[in-house]
């Protein structure tokens, strides 16, 4: 499964990379039949007309020395779940999670944007990358992209999804951010999405999330697989996990999602301890072709995938690595964060 995982995900990168479509994987009689599904699933699982908290401001104040210390500069891109739709507090927000976490190992206040759009696909990066790197300040230190899950809803073909998300990343790396991308999460993971559609929201899923993953990686950024959603937390608490629409995470599920995303941003920015860059093979971590290490990471949540040298006369390599989770301090911000 694996292996035919990687050969799709190559397929689907490549189409990317030479402007091809998608690849169709369904006859007219499975389409009837999942739009039914759909349906029926939508009865059961909707969007949230509560507006999305804002969470723009600085974080890590008590890490500021003298009023002039320079902050973190960090960015949230990509749909409702980077913009942190579900909840009701800034604070609960995946960006003011991490923005915390990393004020707290970089001992540095951070400065967090969010451009984020619930119901954003991949084709609206380009314009919140715009909008990003227009802004006063100019481009950030770190910015982590959350795209995906609307792409394989509203069947935006993959190699389509993963051109535009190859450009932003593209033009974030150009301007100097080091970038993470969280894979498309796990569709199939969802209450209340039934066979059929389980299935196949599943295995459009991670062939999308493995596609992600290489395109990322060959345009310098680093990828951390959200999978279904970080792993047996949310299949055995989906109730504590996933908000009242039963779609998006609760408070609980974006603090154990920024749990996992918190320490690849730390190792992108040089923050993270040099030692656990090596592969721990007793946490089944190694140096495989990208392709190999993207379909494994998007099957086995809140795995980083990262470019490494590749050996001479070979492909693209990468070191997939498990870190351990770190928790989330509460957030502290300035008051226009609060």
């Amino acid at each position: 499964m694996t292996m035919s995982r990687a050969r799709a995900a190559r397929r689907i990168a490549a189409a990317a990379a030479y402007g091809g479509g998608g690849i169709g994987l369904l006859g007219g009689a499975a389409v009837g039949l999942l739009v039914a599904e759909v349906q029926l699933a939508r009865h059961r699982v909707g969007g949230s007309d509560v507006e999305v908290p804002a969470a723009d401001g600085r974080y890590g104040p008590a890490f500021t020395r003298g009023g002039d210390e320079e902050p973190v500069r960090l960015a949230f891109l990509g749909d409702s779940t980077a913009a942190g739709q579900g909840v009701y507090r800034p604070r609960q927000t995946p960006g003011a999670l991490v923005a915390s976490g990393l004020a707290a190992v970089a001992e540095r206040p951070v400065e967090l944007r969010n451009v984020a759009l619930p119901g954003a696909q991949s084709d609206d990066l380009g314009r919140q990358v715009t909008e990003l790197l227009g802004a006063e300040g100019g481009a950030p230190d770190a910015a982590v992209i959350i795209i995906g899950a609307n792409d394989v809803t509203h069947r935006m073909p993959a190699a389509v999804s993963v051109r535009h998300l190859n450009e932003a990343v593209a033009a974030l790396r150009e301007a100097g951010a080091e970038v993470v991308v969280c894979t498309c999460p796990d569709m199939g993971s969802v209450e209340h999405v039934y066979q059929p559609l389980r299935w196949l929201a599943r295995r459009l899923s991670r062939q999308l999330a493995a596609a992600q993953t290489i395109g990322v990686l060959a345009h310098g950024g680093r990828t951390v697989s959200l999978g279904d959603l970080l792993g047996p937390e949310f299949s055995a608490n989906p109730r504590e996990m996933f908000g009242p629409d039963n779609y998006h995470p609760s408070a609980e599920g974006y603090a154990t999602a920024a749990m996992a995303v918190l320490p690849t941003v730390c190792a992108a920015l040089g923050l993270w301890p040099a030692e656990d860059e090596r592969p721990d093979r007793a946490r089944e971590e190694g140096v495989l072709p990208v392709a190999e290490a993207a379909a494994r990471a998007a099957s086995d949540p809140g795995t980083e995938v990262a470019a490494v040298p590749s050996p001479p006369g070979r492909g693209p390599w990468a070191l997939l690595k498990h870190r351990r989770r770190r928790r989330v301090p509460t957030p502290q911000t300035s008051p226009s964060a609060a």
